[in-house]
């Protein structure tokens, strides 16, 4: 049954109040009418707004222009119709220009009925335009929460980032006081508070609410949403000490859901009571689904990175044994891949080279000689010079590393050492001839050290060099067998280190570099 029209009279003379009343009987209209005579009874009356007002032009010390203004200055929707007995043409039209909905004469009330109709359903019309396009901004203001949510998921996997923006959007766009996201710990069968905001006391991280227990923990063991409008009837599935303190009257939750498994919960809280609408809950849950992607996103991640790492380890031992192979083969320079690989490294960092780089070059000093698996035992171990034929072959071993390393993917950036390490600077080396920075930088700098280490350890056609013949060979093949620039870095190394006394690099293995006294 439709609610009778609340009708505010603006009129200070009874019979005519009574004469608009029995009009709008005649026209079928059910209404409460109440009557202002002066200014002071019709503000009074704006207080509780009616539907509609129908005002007197003039009455005395008030007029229905100024009606009219007091309605404006209140920013209220309130259709005013003028019913009056004479009035100049200016004036009805500066009412209209104020915002009357029509103009009558009390002589004229027959179109009284159709006036109000009209007045009413352009009231009507406004309010669902206001209401629409509120709709629309919510739903426009909700998208771009969403869209600022996933931009941070997608710029960070650190999920805590992801929280804050989450709780930041929830206590504004749902005019929530406080928020909280609780996350499973699937050993313990617990929620953990780990992010909050809105809350008067500070730390909440000791906060654990067991899986069932509870409103949270209900909602994180049926996976749905739920929430009470008052939180003094759900005393005994609230019992959060915690929280006691906060004033708080309503509380919604939704689980945070992700590929069906349950992350953890987003809680909102209000001080005052709160009756949400299906959209409400709908955007909350869809913000839980945010921060849900958020934590399955950084544990893939996690995943990811410590399977990356496990292969990695497993690749980086597997090459330690190739090289360990290759010593037991060649005894002779037993220990030679540990040292040159951290010399080469210290001094390829000293140069400048990215970290992100090195790692390429230890992998291919490591590497360098593994083309000599190739190489028969009869040349490899020949305690004499070699013939021109077995030089031949002991320098195909380059291009037997590159063969065998680049199809693989995850050695292809570290096979600058292995294929070009015995190129000269002046061009005259091999397999390629290569020449100046036509060799590759890496291959430049471990170069100086492979030869460094060769002179100053045992061999089987010559003793050791000392370290003051091996740096005044090295520095006599400045720009000859040498780039310059690496010479120099590597001698100001070494007389760093001698100056100093420390020692040489030592290899994680144990194999220490001999500089040499």
């Amino acid at each position: 049954m439709p609610q009778p029209l609340k009708i505010l009279i603006l009129e200070d003379n009874q019979p005519d109040a009574e004469l608009v009343a029995r009009e709008l009987s005649r026209a079928g209209f059910e209404f409460e009418l109440r009557r202002a005579a002066n200014e002071s009874e019709y503000l009074a009356q704006l207080e509780q707004p009616p539907d509609l007002i129908l005002a007197d032009y003039t009455l005395p010390s008030f007029n229905a222009l100024q009606a009219l203004k007091a309605i404006q200055q209140r920013e209220l929707d309130l259709p005013l119709i003028v019913v009056t007995g004479s009035v100049s043409e200016e004036a009805a039209v500066e009412c209209m220009r104020l915002g009357a909905a029509d103009y009558l004469l009390k002589d004229r009330l027959t179109r009284l009925g159709e006036s109000v109709r009209q007045a009413l359903e352009k009231k009507k019309l406004r309010e669902d335009q206001r209401r629409d396009r509120a709709a629309l901004l919510q739903s426009i203001d909700r998208l771009s929460t969403l869209r600022a949510i996933d931009m941070t998921i997608t710029a960070s996997l650190d999920p805590r980032v992801t929280f804050e923006v989450i709780l930041d959007r929830v206590t504004i766009t749902l005019g929530a006081d406080a928020a909280a996201i609780l996350l499973y710990d699937k050993n313990t069968r617990v929620l953990k508070h780990v992010a909050g905001r809105g809350f008067h006391r500070g730390d909440l991280t000791h906060t654990l609410v067991p899986l069932g227990e509870g409103l949270a923990g209900r909602v994180a063991r049926d996976r749905q949403s739920e929430g009470t409008i008052n939180l003094t009837e759900e005393r005994n599935d609230f019992q959060r000490p915690e929280l006691e303190a906060e004033g708080f009257v309503s509380y919604f939750a939704a689980p945070l859901l992700a590929r069906g498994t349950v992350n953890g919960v987003l809680e909102v809280f209000h001080r005052s009571q709160l009756r949400p609408d299906r959209d409400w809950v709908e955007f909350l849950e869809a913000l839980a689904a945010q921060a849900a992607i958020a934590i399955d996103n950084a544990a893939l991640f996690e995943e990811l990175h410590r399977s990356n790492l496990d292969l990695i380890e497993s690749y980086d031992t597997t090459l330690v044994g190739w090289v360990k192979a290759l010593d037991m083969r060649d005894q002779e320079t037993e220990g030679h891949t540990q040292r040159v690989t951290q010399m080469t490294v210290t001094l390829a960092r000293r140069m400048g080279v990215r970290e992100i780089d090195l790692e390429h070059i230890r992998r291919g000093a490591l590497l360098h000689d593994i083309g000599k698996m190739a190489i028969p035992d009869s040349v490899l171990r020949k305690p004499g010079p070699l013939t021109v034929e077995e030089w031949v072959a002991m320098r195909r071993h380059p291009v037997y590393a590159m063969e065998w390393l680049a199809p693989i993917a995850y050695l292809r950036l570290a096979l600058e050492i292995p294929y070009c390490h015995h190129e000269k600077w002046d061009g005259t080396g091999y397999p390629r001839a290569l020449k100046g920075e036509q060799i590759p930088r890496a291959a430049r700098i471990f170069a100086a050290v492979d030869v460094w280490d060769a002179l100053t350890s045992n061999r089987a056609y010559r003793p050791a060099w000392p370290a003051f013949k091996a740096a005044a060979y090295v520095q006599e093949q400045r720009g000859q067998h040498f780039d310059p620039e690496v010479v120099d870095a590597f001698l100001e190394m070494r007389d760093l280190w001698m100056q100093t006394a420390e020692p040489a690099p030592t290899h994680a293995g144990g194999v220490q570099a001999s500089w040499g006294a």
